[in-house]
């Protein structure tokens, strides 16, 4: 309890103290990884465009066989990439570079904790054991996922301000959608949360600029997309919001045979991906990617429209999976149940005491974010932006046991 406290008297020193901790342990077992993983290769799409961008300059190639120009990613966290290998080459520093860099946005949010305790009303206090506990729970590098989530957390923040010291100006409004649009071209599932926030705002506040303000952020989330959305349609000749493989990922989660989770078709090998599967990436050279992919989303669809009652269990089974983890792998799946269980006592304690809008700070990203997730093929690195959240309102619960004190023993009469 001390520790915590001191801890939580200065939101720079929990910063600093919980960063270094989460980096030295990341750190550590960073040196336990083959060089295989480190030295930048192509095995998976992120750094098969970023491969592509240092060799080529051109965003492209993120599958089993050169098939042009890409949409599948988003721009940034490959263009990041690329700019680190770039610096320190395509060897070993720049493999260690790259690492790094997902261990301290990894860090850094760990930090971030005892201060977004603070903003979104869990608390300080809680925030620390969430920040000690997020240390010590190692992800290793996807998508981007740990910068999803930072930008996530300052999102919310940003609107919490809105919503509790007034939606404040035009300006404002506009930098704060511009900065949205810059995050979607991280993660751009985040515009569900977007949006979640913007009806909440208009429900919300008082304010009869509200409808003008929210009109203001939509243009400045239209404007930081429109420079990509430009590049796709020069490139595709076709309109569509950042990537293109939606109809990609429905079919591997909606097709005779599928399975709920990713990993089990994966060892199966039975889902068909350009990045696994050679005909598959033949393709989409012939076809081109977006032709490739709107064939895609019309056979999952069209799965789908015949195997209603299928497609029901799958998505139930992803829910499940979301929320649960894991549950064909006994470990992750014990320590995932853990977290959302002690998450959501954490919120039954807390969000009756917290203000309507830090209670819906809260509450929306877990309601819209995982929607995506519930119609393709599961896979544990989609919650991770969301984890964040959940060890919040855990560490809320744990905390509630911590300050309650022990039921006093009733006094014993002398002699007995």
């Amino acid at each position: 309890m001390r520790v915590t406290w001191w801890l939580t008297r200065s939101p720079w020193r929990s910063f600093l103290v919980l960063f270094l901790l989460s980096f030295a342990i990341r750190g550590f077992f960073l040196t336990k990884v083959s060089e295989r993983y480190v030295l930048p290769h192509a095995r998976w799409e992120t750094m098969a465009i970023a491969t592509s961008l240092v060799q080529t300059g051109e965003f492209a190639n993120p599958y089993m066989l050169p098939t042009g120009p890409t949409a599948h990613l988003p721009p940034l966290v490959p263009g990041i990439l690329a700019l680190i290998w770039g610096v320190f080459g395509m060897g070993l520093a720049g493999g260690y570079a790259g690492w790094l860099f997902t261990i301290t946005v990894q860090s850094t949010l760990n930090g971030l904790l005892p201060w977004l305790g603070g903003r979104l009303g869990v608390g300080k206090g809680p925030g620390v054991l969430a920040g000690i506990v997020g240390a010590l729970w190692v992800v290793w590098p996807g998508h981007g996922e740990a910068l999803t989530a930072v930008l996530l957390a300052l999102m919310l923040v940003a609107f919490l301000r809105r919503w509790m010291r007034g939606i404040g100006s035009t300006v404002g409004s506009l930098l704060l959608g511009l900065a949205i649009g810059a995050a979607l071209h991280v993660q751009p599932v985040l515009v569900l949360v977007a949006a979640g926030c913007m009806a909440f705002e208009v429900w919300w506040s008082p304010d009869r600029r509200k409808w003008a303000r929210s009109a203001v952020m939509a243009l400045g989330i239209v404007l930081a997309c429109a420079p990509w959305g430009v590049r796709n349609h020069v490139t595709f000749h076709e309109v569509f919001f950042i990537r293109s493989n939606l109809g990609l990922e429905l079919r591997m989660g909606n097709h005779e045979g599928a399975a709920a989770a990713m990993d089990v078709m994966d060892r199966r090998e039975e889902f068909l991906h350009p990045r696994t599967h050679e005909a598959e990436a033949r393709a989409v050279q012939e076809l081109g990617e977006v032709e490739y992919m709107r064939r895609a989303r019309g056979e999952a669809l069209e799965w789908i429209g015949a195997h209603p009652g299928t497609f029901v269990s799958l998505t139930a089974q992803r829910f499940v999976y979301f929320w649960a983890g894991p549950l064909y792998a006994p470990l992750y799946g014990a320590l995932s149940v853990t977290l959302t269980l002690l998450a959501a006592l954490g919120a039954v304690r807390t969000l009756p005491k917290l203000a309507v809008p830090q209670r819906a700070a809260l509450l929306i990203p877990l309601a819209t974010y995982p929607l995506v997730y519930y119609v393709v093929a599961y896979m544990p690195r989609y919650r991770v932006p969301l984890d964040w959240i959940l060890l919040l309102l855990a560490a809320a619960a744990v905390w509630s046991w911590i300050e309650s004190p022990a039921p006093a023993r009733e006094a014993r009469p002398a002699g007995s």
